[in-house]
């Protein structure tokens, strides 16, 4: 005879399993005239209006290089052209871990595009305390501050 389980122990079983899960993430840093791009996330999604570096998801199948030219597209319609990995952070959230990627990137066709996110910005290193971050950027604007800051 199969044991019944209990909805609510279900449900952290499932919650548990979300926490363990690490989900890869790209993410550009793009330069322009001594400015960085950075996003902010749109209402109604998690860390909604948090700012970040475009990026987003890899997909099964997908290499990391693709995947950042592919939310680019999707999120500013830019084509970029991916270069060297800047840094890389594991994050754990209350939702789960992120394995973040943040590559360095350059435009090579179109411009910056609202298409998903609430807004977009090219700032300045020593701008970065203005803006409230994702927590997983902690990390990579400390370094940009060390290797950019005056």
């Amino acid at each position: 005879m199969k044991a019944l389980v209990q909805p609510n122990l279900m449900d952290e079983t499932e919650r548990i399993r979300r926490e363990m899960e690490k989900v890869e993430v790209v993410a550009a840093l793009i330069w322009r005239e001594g400015r960085f791009l950075i996003c902010q996330r749109p209402m109604g999604k998690r860390l909604e209006g948090l700012w970040e570096f475009v990026g987003g998801k890899v997909e099964v199948g997908e290499q990391r290089e693709q995947a950042l030219v592919r939310e680019c597209r999707e999120e500013l319609g830019i084509t970029v052209k991916v270069g060297k990995l800047f840094f890389e952070v594991e994050h754990r959230y209350p939702f789960g871990r992120v394995q973040l990627f943040l590559y360095e990137a350059s435009v090579v066709e179109g411009e910056p595009q609202k298409l998903e996110h609430r807004d977009i910005r090219w700032i300045r290193v020593d701008e970065i305390d203005q803006y409230d971050f994702c927590p997983a950027d902690g990390e990579i604007l400390e370094k940009l501050k060390r290797e950019y800051g005056k």
